[in-house]
């Protein structure tokens, strides 16, 4: 079967932007949010799980059905049973979906346990029958894979990256970490630019790309055809523009910290938020917080500080005091160290 090809991407001089699919973040209203601030290629939905008695998680689908951003939705899936795997691609082909999206990363213990998710890396076999199965049901559109480059170790790499040539996987999306690693240490973007090599899709280079610079040094490592951020999107929503800057040879923008200071204003208005008690809110908001203040304060005190707050007053207070203190300060182009 011969691939598919991609959406159009929003600039088609330069290499893709996605942003990666985070569970319990990248939901509609943060692509939205994110789309205010200068929107990615592609979005990718939190995992869909499957197994024998699933269904189609409603708020999930909504990131797909309710998505006005005018940008293209994968449809990501986690699980190892073929037959739900199958059947939940086939439901999912009924929505304006880009492609579907098969999880084979996610370094969650209580998944790869289960040999889902990074725990697929340990079957090359299995992967091969999944993928062989999962092309047959979706072949009007986009199949993609993301995934990491081994889980103790690389020795199923590129055993892995044949299977997908055989199947003729449209896209991947490559963490150059192994699923231990977690997100800590060093990033492998050689094994990126071996799987560049090797692979007959295009490639996503993933894995601490923090900054515009970042990007560009990857792109150039690696020769992917594009690259997906995650964590480093949440501290600086305006990392894509700055990515398309960078790669135009333009200069990047400074981000005042007022604006940052309204981005949290903007994640603090989910739209079920009526619902939803103080202090799971502030929880919520602060998940956010932890990247957002790696490039506030070099010092750590707004970190350390934003943690102990517990209600919505303090919060914002203590937003106001370091954001809105000094007039002319800027978000850092790259987290602060040590913090």
């Amino acid at each position: 079967m011969s691939q598919v090809s991609l959406p159009q991407s929003l600039h088609l001089d330069l290499p893709l932007t996605a942003l990666a699919p985070m569970q319990d973040v990248t939901n509609l209203w943060f692509m939205k949010v994110i789309a205010h601030y200068g929107s990615p290629d592609y979005f990718f939905t939190e995992y869909f799980r499957v197994n024998e008695t699933s269904r189609l998680n409603r708020s999930i689908l909504a990131s797909i059905t309710e998505n006005d951003t005018g940008r293209p939705v994968f449809a990501q899936m986690i699980g190892e049973s073929i037959p739900d795997l199958v059947r939940t691609a086939i439901d999912l082909c009924r929505y304006n979906i880009a492609g579907v999206d098969l999880n084979m990363g996610c370094p969650a213990p209580r998944i790869y346990r289960k040999k889902a998710g990074g725990g697929l890396l340990l079957s090359p076999e299995k992967v091969d029958l999944i993928l062989a199965q999962l092309r047959q049901a979706v072949n009007d559109r986009p199949l993609t894979v993301k995934m990491r480059v081994g889980f103790e170790n690389t020795d199923t790499f590129y055993s892995i990256l044949d299977i997908i040539n055989r199947h003729s996987i449209d896209l991947l999306s490559l963490h150059g970490r192994t699923v231990k690693d977690m997100y800590h240490g060093p990033v492998k973007y050689d094994l990126i630019a071996e799987a560049v090599k090797r692979v007959h899709c295009p490639v996503l280079a993933n894995g601490n790309i923090y900054s515009a610079t970042t990007a560009l040094s990857v792109l150039s490592q690696t020769g992917a055809a594009g690259v997906m951020v995650g964590r480093w999107a949440i501290g600086n929503p305006w990392l894509f523009n700055q990515i398309r800057q960078a790669l135009r040879g333009e200069p990047i923008s400074p981000v005042p910290l007022v604006e940052v200071r309204n981005y949290i204003e903007r994640l603090w208005q989910i739209p079920s938020a009526p619902n939803i008690p103080e202090r799971a809110r502030v929880g919520y908001l602060k998940m956010f917080l932890n990247y957002i203040a790696l490039s506030v304060d070099a010092q750590g005190d707004f970190l350390r500080l934003m943690r102990k707050t517990s209600t919505e007053v303090e919060l914002f207070n203590l937003c106001d005091r370091f954001l809105l203190a000094e007039g002319t300060q800027t978000l850092a182009l790259a987290p602060y160290s040590g913090v």
